[in-house]
């Protein structure tokens, strides 16, 4: 019986330093739905480096999956660890940055990894120095109203950008199990009358409750049909060769990074540091619209916390498994799963920890062990992330929508959003966006969205 907490109160844990931890199944609840699907989601989409590890990194497909295990761990702990309300992931946008980078600069493998060790050490001691001076929180409180708007309406048009211009090849691929897939989900998670309908018959409420996986099951079920989707089972365990992969990219076994590593991956550290700005933004607009539906539970959002977070998970995989990028303050489509039945009231999920942390497998990615649940998950990967981008583009756009009333703020949101997509920089994005902001609607103007929005 997990420990329960009193209405209106932030939920209990363990207090530990700015961090509050919260131990499955003592502190936090199983939510079965989350569980479930998560096992199929999260595992499914945690193997999309093993073939560039194997490819542009020297790592056995054993060890590939190893370094992605440890990634996975670090990441299904960190809420549960540090107390944070968001659903952690990649820093997605600064991926193909950090690959171009080390792969065009660095031969050996040896080299590629210590740059990779450089800037995830780049990166913890940037974001650790602003959540312990406190100017993590304060840049984010001074992006403007209409600015957020833009992050969320760029993070939206990124994500359908991503389903249908980058990954078409896919979809054309897969056209029927795609598209039963996009389709299911949509309706299952934002259609009114699909709502009426779970209200009126207690198996579609029941089928609702799992979010992304009814999609998926039938996605696989109509690409094995359709001859879209080739399912080879493999059975036995794969024995993760920890030891081998520790001598292959620790900087322990390999050496340090020279100076100039830590020096030249400086540009990618402050490009992937603006994406999980806009990360942060994202998240925390997020929980604020679901916040009026659960009074019964106080949520403490602290980005000065958050950044501290990040700091500590970076510092750790650059040691024991170094990939930079893939220690992210948000998986978007995530965060909006969980939020749907959090909203929902506390008879449907407990607490907004309990929820992530059974999305999560309650901490321990234990599928990564099993080569049954590989072989069968692998084939769908490409779906599970385009209906997490759905939900992510749904999602973001709703919010950013509702944030701004008056036209010269959708403006604002609008060019901000543009200069995201087309620019493929975040900090391009933002900066059209601040800039756009003092320019259209003005400073004092901005002060007065700000002291609405914190009311």
């Amino acid at each position: 019986m997990a420990i329960q907490r009193n209405k209106g109160e932030v939920h209990p844990g363990y207090n530990w330093g700015p961090f509050t931890a919260r131990i499955p199944l003592i502190h936090t609840r199983v939510e079965w739905p989350e569980l479930v699907q998560g096992s199929f989601i999260t595992t499914s989409i945690g193997f999309a480096l093993v073939p560039i590890l194997q490819a542009s990194f020297g790592l056995s497909f054993n060890e590939a999956l190893a370094m992605c295990f440890i990634h996975a761990l670090l990441i299904y702990w960190s809420p549960m660890l540090f107390g944070e309300p968001f659903s952690p992931g990649w820093t997605t946008p600064a991926l193909p940055f950090v690959l171009a980078f080390s792969l065009s600069t660095y031969d050996s493998y040896d080299a590629r990894f210590q740059a990779m060790t450089a800037m995830s050490l780049d990166f913890a001691l940037l974001v650790g120095v602003l959540g312990i001076t406190g100017l993590g929180k304060k840049f984010v409180e001074l992006i403007p109203l209409s600015v957020k708007a833009g992050v969320l309406l760029g993070a939206s048009l990124a994500a359908l950008d991503r389903i249908f211009v980058t990954d078409w090849e896919t979809y054309l691929s897969q056209p029927v199990a795609m598209t039963l897939a996009l389709a299911l989900c949509i309706t299952v998670a934002f259609s009114h009358p699909f709502t009426k309908l779970c209200r009126q018959h207690p198996v579609l409420a029941l089928i609702a409750s799992y979010g992304l996986l009814p999609a998926l099951i039938v996605a696989a079920i109509a690409g094995y049909l359709a001859g879209e989707l080739k399912f080879d089972l493999a059975w036995g365990f794969t024995g993760l060769p920890f030891g081998s992969l520790w001598q292959k990219v620790s900087p322990f076994s390999i050496g340090w990074p020279s100076m100039d590593m830590f020096i030249n991956g400086l540009p990618i550290v402050f490009i992937a540091y603006i994406a999980t700005f806009g990360d942060m933004i994202t998240g925390t607009e997020l929980i604020k619209d679901a916040v009026p539906n659960r009074p019964d539970e106080k949520i403490h959002i602290n980005n000065n916390r958050s950044h501290l977070a990040l700091a500590v998970r970076n510092v750790l995989m650059s040691l024991t498994s170094p990939f930079f990028s893939t220690q992210g303050f948000l998986w978007t489509g995530t965060q909006v799963i969980v939020l749907k039945r959090w909203r929902e009231g506390r008879e449907k999920m407990d607490s907004i920890y309990s929820g992530i942390s059974s999305f999560y497998l309650l901490g321990f990615p234990v599928f990564f062990f099993f080569l049954p649940a590989i072989t069968l998950l692998t084939p769908l990967m490409k779906i599970a992330l385009a209906l997490t981008l759905t939900l992510t583009a749904f999602g973001c756009a709703s919010i950013a929508i509702r944030l701004v009333s008056k036209p010269i703020q959708m403006g604002v949101a609008l060019i901000t959003a543009f200069s995201f997509v087309t620019f493929n920089m975040p900090w391009v994005g933002i900066l059209v966006g601040v800039l756009g902001a003092i320019l259209l609607i003005g400073i004092d103007d901005i002060q007065q969205e700000k002291e609405a929005d914190v009311q």
